[in-house]
C-alpha cells in the first residue's frame, strides 16, 4: 500500500492550520453542523423582511412626528422651520382636554369592571367542572373571535332604542363586551397553575373564605390581574369600532376624536392632525410604560415554566 509522509496512508491529509485533529478535539464537545445554503438564504430573507418592516414603521412615525412640529415642509428634505404651534392649535380646535378626560374615565372604568367581573368567572372556569363548560367558555370568548363590527352594529341599535347610546355608560358597556373575555382568557390558565391544595391547607389551619382569599389567593393572582389589566387598557385605548358606534359628541375617546379630525368636513391643517396623532401615540405609550413598571408580560410564561419544574 502506498504511504504518504512517514508512513501515513495516501488518503490521509494533515489538518488545516488552527484546526484541532480528531485526537486533540475536546472530549464531549459537539461539532456544530454547517448551515446549508438554503437555510442561510432563508434566514437572510426573514431578517431582511423584518428589518424592512421596522424601517418603514420608524420612517412613518418619524414623518408624522417631524410634520407635527414643522412650519412648512414641501419639496425639501427637512422642514424650513420648527414650532410647537400645531400642538396648541390641536389642543384648542379638537378640545383635547375634555376628550382626554373622557378617555381616562372610559379606560379606567372598563379596566376595573373587567377585572372585578372576569377574575371570579375565570376562577369558576378553572376550578369547577360542570356540564357544558366548553360551550360556556366558547360563549365567553366569542367577542374575541368575531370582528367587533359584527356585533357592534346590533348592540348600538339596541343602545339607541334604550337611550344608552351617546352616554358615558353606553361607551363603557360597549367596551366591556370584548374586555371581559380578555380577562377570562388570561386569568383562566393563570389560576389553573395555582395548586388547589393551598386552599385545603388554609382550611386546615382555620382560615375562612375571606382570609384565604386575602392572604393566600390574592397575592398569587396579582401578577395575572395586572397582566390582564394591561391588555385591557391597551385594547380599550385603541378600540375604535365599538366606541364609534356608541359615542356621542361629548363621549368621544381620543381615537374616535382623531378619526373625526381627519375625515370631518372643513379645511384642517395636516400639521395639526399629525400633532393630535402624536398626542394619541404618546398617551398610549405612557399608559403602557406605567403598566410595565408593575408587571412584565413574560411573567405568565415564567410562572408556567416554574410550575413545570
Amino acid at each position: 500500500m502506498r504511504t504518504g509522509h512517514r508512513g501515513a496512508p495516501a488518503s490521509w491529509s494533515a489538518p488545516a492550520a488552527g484546526e484541532p485533529s480528531d485526537g486533540a478535539r475536546e472530549p464531549g464537545k459537539r461539532v456544530k453542523p454547517r448551515e446549508s445554503v438554503s437555510g442561510r438564504a432563508w434566514r437572510v430573507l426573514v431578517w431582511g423582511a423584518m428589518v424592512f418592516f421596522l424601517v418603514n414603521v420608524v420612517l412613518l412615525i418619524a414623518t408624522v412626528a417631524v410634520n407635527s412640529i414643522a412650519t412648512r415642509w414641501f419639496g425639501t428634505l427637512l422642514p424650513q422651520g420648527f414650532t410647537l404651534h400645531w400642538y396648541a392649535q390641536a389642543w384648542r380646535d379638537f378640545q383635547l382636554a375634555s376628550v382626554l378626560w373622557v378617555t381616562v374615565e372610559v379606560v379606567g372604568a372598563v379596566v376595573v369592571l373587567s377585572v372585578l367581573l372576569g377574575v371570579p368567572a375565570a376562577y369558576a372556569l378553572a376550578r369547577v367542572q360542570f356540564p357544558g363548560k366548553r360551550i360556556a367558555m366558547l360563549v365567553f370568548l366569542l367577542p374575541l373571535m368575531v370582528p367587533p363590527v359584527t356585533y357592534g352594529i346590533p348592540m348600538a341599535t339596541v343602545m339607541y332604542k334604550v337611550g344608552l347610546a351617546g352616554t358615558l355608560s353606553g361607551v363603557i358597556l360597549a367596551n366591556l363586551v370584548p374586555a371581559l373575555p380578555f380577562v377570562i382568557l388570561v386569568m383562566t390558565p393563570f389560576i389553573e397553575q395555582i395548586d388547589p391544595n393551598l386552599e385545603a391547607a388554609a382550611r386546615i389551619f382555620g382560615a375562612n373564605t375571606f382570609r384565604y382569599f386575602r392572604y393566600v389567593l390574592l397575592p398569587l393572582l396579582v401578577p395575572g390581574m395586572l397582566a390582564a389589566a394591561l391588555l385591557v387598557l391597551v385594547r380599550t385605548i385603541g378600540m375604535f369600532e365599538l366606541t364609534f358606534f356608541t359615542a356621542g359628541p361629548a363621549t368621544q375617546t381620543l381615537v374616535v376624536a382623531l378619526y373625526y379630525a381627519v375625515f370631518s368636513t372643513g379645511v384642517r391643517a395636516p400639521q395639526s392632525i399629525d400633532a393630535m396623532a402624536m398626542i394619541y401615540m404618546a398617551i398610549t405609550l405612557i399608559w403602557v410604560l406605567i403598566a410595565l413598571q408593575f408587571v412584565s408580560p413574560t411573567q405568565i410564561v415564567s410562572r408556567v415554566k416554574e410550575q413545570k419544574r
